[in-house]
């Protein structure tokens, strides 16, 4: 469930802590999340107890593969990633919880490491497809992995993280209106500089469609955290407001850098760590399809 996807390269060894306390924060949201697929399934005619294989695309640190695997009591669950520090978090993770026995890694790059899968009745992907080039391509090889009558759940869309009001009493008004324009910019040239890389509209329900499954529909799951934000995720959204004013650093003004500096300054009252007005909103959207056919 990466959200950050504008750099070429990751120090994933030193991002994986800031994923996993990312994904932490987003369990709430998560646990509507896949507790969606669940009620598909039901409804197409399987039970949990007829999911047995699970496949997590791009896991990362693995916190949503073990969500699935207590999700999905009877299946067993590959977390996928090309990362092996954010498997080894993955598999800490697991044996943590108790998941040992259901929670399977497997480093892959994406999309060639497909092959080497076998076919799943749930296939889960958060923010993967857009790292790479062709993703309809990467629809289409996911779609022939998802046995027939299963379910392939996509999380890609939703709306960017809001933390706090549109005039904090520091530079300008609407700084983060300003930020997701640099983000959007750095995501552009993200994906125009990726191998195979290709232009598609991103009406991902067209796409599950063209790669060969039925629709089942979108929905998007919120997560409201009011304010005054507690410590953990105020820690946390520092720590991420910290990685975009160095990332985003040379698409911003230096009124806009200056406000950055104030509001992560651990000493300011101005700043995250110690202003009352500091909340966390966002949603994330989960758009599923299901394959052809029914399960022996």
């Amino acid at each position: 469930m990466n959200d950050h996807h504008h750099t070429a390269h990751f120090d994933w060894a030193a991002l994986g802590a800031l994923l996993e306390r990312q994904a932490d924060l987003y369990i709430p949201l998560f646990e509507q999340a896949v507790a969606w697929p669940r009620e598909l399934l039901a409804t197409g005619g399987r039970g949990t107890a007829d999911v047995n294989q699970i496949l997590d695309i791009g896991s990362g640190p693995g916190v949503i593969s073990s969500l699935l695997a207590r999700t999905f009591p009877r299946a067993a669950v590959v977390a996928v990633d090309g990362s092996a520090e954010l498997l080894d978090r993955a598999r800490t993770r697991a044996a943590r919880e108790g998941l040992t026995d259901r929670v399977h890694t497997l480093q892959a790059d994406l999309p060639d490491g497909l092959d080497a899968l076998d076919e799943a009745d749930l296939i889960w992907t958060s923010q993967a497809l857009h790292h790479i080039g062709d993703q309809q391509a990467m629809m289409g090889r996911l779609s022939r992995l998802v046995r027939p009558g299963g379910l392939l759940a996509v999380v890609e869309g939703g709306l960017p993280t809001r933390f706090l009001p549109r005039d904090v009493g520091l530079g300008r008004p609407g700084l983060q209106a300003r930020l997701d324009v640099a983000e959007e910019d750095g995501f552009t040239e993200m994906r125009a500089a990726l191998p195979d890389a290709r232009a598609m509209v991103e009406d991902w329900p067209g796409r599950l469609a063209d790669g060969g499954l039925i629709p089942t529909g979108s929905r998007t799951f919120l997560l409201d955290l009011p304010a005054p934000l507690g410590t953990e995720a105020r820690d946390y959204l520092n720590a991420d407001l910290t990685r975009r004013r160095d990332r985003l650093r040379d698409r911003l003004d230096a009124d806009d850098l200056a406000t950055l500096d104030r509001l992560l300054d651990p000493n300011d009252e101005a700043g995250l760590l110690q202003r009352p007005d500091v909340f966390f909103l966002t949603a994330k959207t989960v758009h599923t399809a299901r394959s052809p056919g029914t399960s022996a």
